[in-house]
């Protein structure tokens, strides 16, 4: 009769700490890969960045200076840089963006790709994947939140929704 009363006083985890406990994992997996992802990205001031845009212009990152700018790293031929093209595209109706078109032919197949999508970004050519391998980019889609002092303040690889770049551009400008 002891033993039966021991098994009922013991009762289960409640479910919202199990829930808890589970929520914490996830977040801890995330944030780890994140950081694995992110380990030789650069940090502190931006490196330097100049190349030739769609339009024929030189451009600089330091043409940014004095507000915060999304550096985004992308490729025509990436499937997840697609999901992410419409988010982008609105962003840089808002905020400065510019983003460089890695290993990705071409300015006439860039072009294309722009037309047959939709999308008004501003782009800087990368035909060689030079400018990205300055940056550290191991892989596509990179963004770079650099406030308007050309501090590098949030990395990003992989998929970022709209608002959480958004979120970010916002607090770079505070």
């Amino acid at each position: 009769m002891g033993r039966e009363n021991n098994r009922k006083d013991k009762s289960p985890a409640p479910r919202w700490r199990r829930w808890a406990v589970d929520i914490l994992l996830v977040f801890l997996v995330v944030f780890a890969v994140h950081l694995w992802q992110t380990r030789d990205l650069p940090v502190g001031p931006a490196p330097k960045l100049q190349g030739m845009m769609l339009s024929g212009e030189t451009k600089r990152l330091e043409d940014y200076r004095g507000a915060p700018v999304l550096v985004h790293f992308w490729a025509t031929w990436c499937p997840v840089c697609r999901l992410e093209e419409g988010s982008i595209d609105r962003l840089a109706k808002d905020y400065p963006v510019l983003t460089i078109a890695t290993n990705s032919g071409d300015a006439a197949e860039i072009r294309k790709h722009l037309a047959d999508n939709g999308l008004g970004f501003p782009v800087l050519m990368d035909e060689s994947g030079a400018i990205g391998a300055g940056w550290g980019i191991r892989g596509v889609p990179s963004s770079f939140v650099v406030d308007a002092q050309g501090q590098i303040r949030y990395v990003a690889v992989g998929y970022t929704t709209g608002l959480g770049l958004r979120f970010r551009m916002w607090l770079a400008s505070l």
